[in-house]
Parts: structure tokens; C-alpha cells; sequence
């Protein structure tokens, strides 16, 4: 299919101009809306360059961090269906039909991803298009393209994988273009188009970390890690990429010390970690710029937080999930790992019951306090987390073993993992074995954070938590709400509003 390089486009496809203001560590995401602008009279020095980078930047959180009605972000998309936490909301119709996977068409997270992808797409392709023509320091401009092209890449990876077959857009787009109507583009082109904005985006001079959450070189490689290991799965099946996989996450796992594992699990959610060591990239929260909702589905609806704030309690654990973990899992540990199961009221008095189970990640301790922290109350400003080095551990040793079998470094790359969590890991697995190994690692490591439906996509497999095996994804029945997925579940509606808009756009297969 054609790839349509649009100046312009409707509704989800508009490009509002948006600018702001420089500004130190991760508060380089607030905007200040300059509407009256435009390219013609706009780029024109680095200034502007920073500015209109700024604005993708702060696009990010659109994404995924959107509001999608009562009790629910964009990010529940990827989370309900998973089967990993009961939905525990009546308040949201959306969400319900998410867990029950009776959804349509009408989804309005479906409807909010797209809208904010293709917002951070037309941003960035504003950077892209109009950046290289203006006189600064060409270092400079160069990192700002690399920025560019790494976002926009991951919205296209983001894209892809939830809808499959996705308008690509590379350019900015008027509304007088004969291509304003886009149609979709084949997966193969637009992975062909992410590797390639990565690829860019490697040889950009991007320091190798970046502790104000920028993109760093590490982010790119880790990221192009993850786009090779799932262009080695389904639906594409590119087998030769396991090595390619390998490769740039190995070449991650060689930039240590600066990156690494904390210690302990706490650590990950501390507010003074952010952007260091195990967080590779995330998306950008700060005061006076904007808070991250991501805890208050996992808060319980009672007081015990710093200043007597309720979450929604929307994610409960799902109880076989939850007990699936290895005996002796650090992870599974009471305020120490993924889970709790009591608290202290008002965020640092009496320890309280919950009543099960709830999710410990993503919770902020210098917000809500604790026994030994008195929470500051003045909102929850973590980052939402895309990508940790523990990730890229499971994605070297996944993609090595499929290329080689279970090396010594292979497997050294998921005892890493499993010693954290106070686990044993054999020294001598087949390579079925191992493999399996790892996908459980995934699961139990990375859960909560967006990324088990896109495994089960890729790998066209389920975790069953009660026989801890793995079921193939077609008739795989989901424990948290007792569903069996389908064949169309695969990928996700195109939005039925995108649909009345756009005449060349077509649906996705049983929706």
C-alpha cells in the first residue's frame, strides 16, 4: 500500500501547533499553547526547534496516560484484556466491555490511543519536516531529528501492533493534499518504517543515558531490540530478526554501569530513581505540568494515602495470577514487591487490612507516605514506565535461545532477573525449556505494565496461571473474566469515528 505523506488531517489526523517552553529535567513536557502560530513563520531558530520538540515530548501522554471515562485511562486497553487483574468498576461501560471482550467499535480507549497517536505522529512529523532548514548547531539539530524519529517510532510500534494494518503518515499533511483521506498501510511497511526512524535515531549523538527523560541511545537500541523480537513473532514471523534482537540488547547490557537493576523492587517506584539506572524510558510526569492517574486504578477505595485521598480501585489482582508466583518470590512479598495486602491509614498511621490482594507497582511513596516516609500529598507524579532493563535481560535471552539455545549468557541475563527475586534458576534447560522459562518471567516481571497482551499477540500464546503452561491464544479463556479469546481479538476495532470520517479506512475482521 502507498504510504501517505498528509500535511494535514481530520479529526484523530489534525496537527494542532503546538509550542513550549524550555525548561530543565522532565519539565520540559509542560506546554503553553501558541495557536496562533504557523510553520511558515515558526521554525525558524533553535529556539523554535526545542519548542516544537517540546510538544511531542508532551504528546507522549496522550497516548496511553488519556482519560477514557469514569474510573479508566487509555492504558486499561491493553491491561483488561490481559487477564492478569479482575476489572473491579461498574462505573465505566467501556472498560466493563473490555474485560468481558465484549467491546465494539465504539470503544472510547480505542478511540483516545489513536487520536493521541496520530497527535504525536503530526508533531513530529513537524519536527522532522521543518527542523533540518534551520540554522543552529548541527549536533544539536541532529539529536532533535533523532527525538523525532525515535517518538514517532514508537507510536508507529504502539499503532501496529493494537490495529494491525495503520495509516503511515511521514510527513505533515494540508487539508487541500488528494491524499487527505489515508488509507492503511501494511504491517511489513510500517515495521520497514519504524526500524528505519530507529535506525535514524542510533546515529543521532544521543548520550547514552539521559536522566531529565529524554530519549537516550540506550532508549533507541532498547526499543529496536523490542521492535526485532516482535517482528520475529506473529504476525510477521521474521525469524532472522531473533538475532537482530539479540544483538541491540546486548549492546544495552554492555553500556553497564549506567544501566542496571536496583536492588530492590521498592526502588523502582521511588520519584529520586526516575529516569536512572533500570528506567530506560518513560513517559514524563512533573508538577505544575501534569499528574500520572496510573496508581489510583490500583489504589484501594479507602484512606491511606497522605491527605485521606481514595483511589478507584478499578484493578484487583486476579487471584489465580496472583498465586502463581514461585514460592519464596520476593515479588510477591507483602509492600515489597507487586502486591499488598495492607496498609497505613492516612498514609502513615495504623496498619490496615485491605481485604486482599492489592497492586503494589506504580504506588509513591513520597505522595502517600508510609510507616517511615511522611507522604507529601501534593499528587502522584511518577512516570509511566515503557521500558526497564529487566525487559531488556528477557528480550536477550529470549532471542538468543531462539537463535542459539540457552547460552551461558543467556542464561545468566534471566538469573539476573530471577536473584532478585530471591529464585533459583537451573544452570542446564533445554531450549523448550528455557524459553518457557522466560515467557513465565515475562509475565510475572513485567506484568501491570502493558506488556503481556502484546506477548500473547505476538507469540500467539496465554499464560494459564492454574497449570502454569501455556495455552494457545485462540480458546485460551481469560480467568478474570471467565471469556475465551477469539481469532478477531487478535487486533483491536479500527474506531468506528475514524470509520464515518474517513471513507478509505476499512475494519478490522469481526468487528
Amino acid at each position: 500500500m502507498k504510504i501517505f505523506k498528509l500535511k494535514d488531517i481530520n479529526r484523530a489526523l489534525t496537527l494542532a501547533l503546538i509550542t513550549t517552553t524550555i525548561l530543565s529535567c522532565s519539565d520540559f513536557l509542560e506546554e503553553n499553547n501558541q495557536s496562533s502560530l504557523n510553520p511558515d513563520s515558526f521554525y525558524k531558530t533553535g529556539t523554535h526547534a526545542e519548542s516544537a520538540l517540546n510538544a511531542v515530548y508532551a504528546t507522549t501522554r496522550d497516548v496511553f496516560g488519556g482519560f477514557s471515562g469514569g474510573n479508566s485511562s487509555n492504558w486499561h486497553l491493553l491491561e483488561a484484556v490481559s487477564g492478569q487483574s479482575i476489572n473491579n468498576s461498574s462505573s465505566n461501560p467501556d472498560l466493563n466491555s473490555l474485560a468481558s471482550l465484549s467491546y465494539t467499535s465504539n470503544l472510547i480507549h480505542a478511540r483516545s490511543i489513536w487520536a493521541g497517536t496520530y497527535k504525536l505522529v503530526g508533531n513530529a512529523n513537524m519536527v522532522i519536516e521543518n527542523v533540518p532548514a534551520i540554522f543552529m548547531s548541527e549536533a544539536r539539530k541532529k539529536q532533535i531529528l533523532g527525538e523525532a524519529y525515535f517518538l514517532r517510532a514508537w507510536a508507529y510500534f504502539n499503532a501496529v501492533r493494537i490495529w494491525g494494518d495503520v495509516p503511515l503518515i511521514t510527513t505533515p499533511v494540508g487539508t487541500g493534499s488528494d491524499n487527505f483521506y489515508a488509507q492503511r498501510t501494511s504491517q511489513d511497511i510500517v515495521y520497514d518504517q519504524i526500524v528505519s526512524d530507529l535506525q535514524f535515531a542510533e546515529t543521532a549523538g544521543l548520550p547514552s543515558t539521559d536522566a531529565s527523560g529524554r530519549v537516550s541511545l540506550a532508549a533507541v537500541k532498547s526499543l529496536l531490540a523490542k521492535v526485532y523480537l516482535t517482528m520475529a513473532g506473529h504476525p510477521l514471523n521474521i525469524t532472522a530478526h531473533y538475532a537482530d534482537a539479540a544483538t541491540k540488547a546486548l549492546e544495552v547490557m554492555n553500556l553497564s554501569p549506567s544501566i542496571g537493576l536496583f536492588d530492590t523492587y521498592n526502588e523502582i517506584s521511588l520519584e529520586s530513581n526516575e529516569n536512572t539506572i533500570e528506567h530506560i524510558f518513560s513517559v514524563q510526569y512533573a508538577p505544575n505540568v501534569s499528574a500520572n492517574y496510573e496508581s489510583l486504578s490500583f489504589l484501594p477505595a479507602r484512606n491511606i494515602t497522605k491527605g485521606g485521598a481514595t483511589g478507584w480501585q478499578t484493578n484487583l489482582p486476579e487471584t489465580n495470577f496472583y498465586n502463581s508466583f514461585e514460592s519464596g518470590d520476593l515479588r510477591k512479598v507483602n509492600r515489597q514487591g507487586w502486591f499488598y495486602t495492607d496498609y497505613f491509614v492516612g498514609g502513615n498511621g495504623a496498619l490496615t487490612d485491605l481485604g486482599g490482594p492489592h497492586i503494589f507497582k506504580a504506588f509513591n511513596v513520597a505522595n502517600f507516605g508510609s510507616d517511615t516516609v511522611d507522604g507529601n500529598g501534593q499528587g502522584d507524579f511518577l512516570n509511566f514506565s515503557v521500558i526497564r532493563f529487566a525487559e531488556v535481560l528477557l528480550i536477550y535471552a529470549e532471542a538468543s535461545n531462539e537463535v542459539s539455545g540457552p547460552s551461558a549468557a543467556a542464561i545468566n541475563a534471566v538469573k539476573r532477573v530471577r536473584d532478585r527475586a530471591g529464585l533459583t534458576t537451573p544452570s542446564s534447560l533445554s531450549k523448550d525449556a528455557f524459553r518457557e522459562l522466560i515467557w513465565k518471567e515475562r509475565w510475572h516481571e513485567l506484568c501491570y505494565e502493558r506488556k503481556a497482551w502484546f506477548d500473547m499477540v505476538r507469540l500467539r500464546k496465554a499464560f494459564n496461571s492454574v497449570t502454569g503452561s501455556f495455552d494457545n491464544f485462540v480458546g485460551h479463556t481469560l480467568l478474570s473474566s471467565n471469556q475465551t479469546l477469539q481469532e478477531k481479538h487478535l487486533l483491536f476495532p479500527i474506531p468506528a469515528l475514524e470509520l464515518g470520517n474517513n471513507p478509505n479506512l476499512t475494519q478490522n475482521t469481526g468487528y
